[in-house]
């Protein structure tokens, strides 16, 4: 019987199989076979064959992993080995905020290189636009064009990037029709309202959404496990259509994001906007386009065909992981 991977911890796996049931499954000599250890050895999205437990029917024993289409990960400090958190992506959902909690565009661009690494179609979200609206309206206009200005150079890359407000509904019918249809997977740093935006695209979830620190800003870990979730999305967001599907894995919300298996002097490949000019280098693919005289990326920057915002960003990256030393 094959199945689907909705969630799991440890060795115990929640699986949407064929036949419509939905069994609690562990993996059959607690070992599957892969070319690559991972702190978690399945993700929600993965296929999976079982075999039914003969005594319980509720129950079963994962046999095989099917192949993958792509995976989405992160390196786990803590674990020392890769982490995965969904597999068999349409759209890899990057949810930040202008504020509550702080914008963090580093954090953005982290894991778009890691998408990039992966195959993965990105789209950044800036949900709570709201209060980016409010910057604007009380004065604080330097905090505003600042967010405006990262989220345009996206757009500009060719990233599709939405501003919108689960609180308002602003932005919600075009989210909605993106994710009709597709798996998606929302990752952010915890707080930025991923459990919000799904309950307001399907009234018949009730997940669990925090409050943020008053002292930090930050967001506290409403959602502990990756989880996938069949949605019926909201007709007021599809124009009145009844019935419409979206499926989206909602991660645990991240403070720091570490990228796995992307080497310092590689990670330039993954910033869409270098790539041109790698290997144009006086010193070719031994240029750390810092301060070396030739440097097709430090060209490319003074002739503003890279932003400094996407270079101070990708030196601060590689220094991370270089030293080892990664920042929020």
């Amino acid at each position: 019987m094959n199945g689907l991977i909705i969630a799991g911890t440890n060795n115990l796996f929640t699986v949407e199989c064929d036949d419509e049931k939905t069994r609690f499954c562990t993996i059959k000599g607690k070992v599957l076979k892969s070319d690559k250890e991972f702190y978690n050895p399945l993700a929600p999205g993965d296929f999976v064959e079982i075999e039914i437990d003969s005594l319980n029917d509720e129950k079963g024993q994962i046999i095989s992993l099917q192949e993958r289409k792509n995976t989405f990960l992160r390196w786990n400090v803590k674990g020392r080995c890769p982490q995965l958190l969904a597999s068999n992506l349409d759209y890899l959902i990057l949810v930040t905020t202008p504020c509550e909690p702080p914008f963090r565009p580093r954090f953005i661009d982290r894991a778009l290189a890691q998408a990039e690494h992966q195959g993965i179609t990105p789209v950044v979200v800036c949900n709570k636009w709201d209060l980016a609206q409010n910057l604007q309206s009380e004065g604080f206009t330097q905090e505003y064009e600042e967010i405006e200005t990262r989220l345009n150079i996206w757009e500009d890359l060719g990233y599709k990037v939405l501003r919108i407000s689960a609180k308002t509904g602003e932005g919600m019918q075009e989210f909605a029709s993106l994710l009709e249809n597709h798996l998606s997977a929302f990752v952010g740093q915890s707080g930025v309202g991923k459990s919000s935006l799904i309950n307001v695209m399907d009234n018949s979830c009730v997940l669990k959404t925090g409050s943020l620190s008053k002292k930090y800003g930050r967001g506290s870990h409403t959602t502990t496990k990756g989880t996938l979730i069949h949605l019926t999305l909201n007709e007021t967001l599809t124009e009145g259509v009844q019935g419409l599907k979206a499926n989206i894995i909602d991660t645990p919300g991240i403070r720091r994001f570490v990228l796995d298996d992307i080497q310092a002097d590689e990670l330039a490949l993954y910033f869409r906007e270098f790539e041109p000019f790698i290997g144009k280098c006086k010193f070719g693919m031994n240029c750390r386009h810092d301060t070396e005289p030739g440097c097709a990326i430090i060209q490319a920057l003074e002739e503003q065909k890279i932003t400094e915002q996407r270079y101070d960003s990708w030196k601060r990256i590689s220094n991370e992981i270089r030293t080892g030393s990664w920042c929020d």
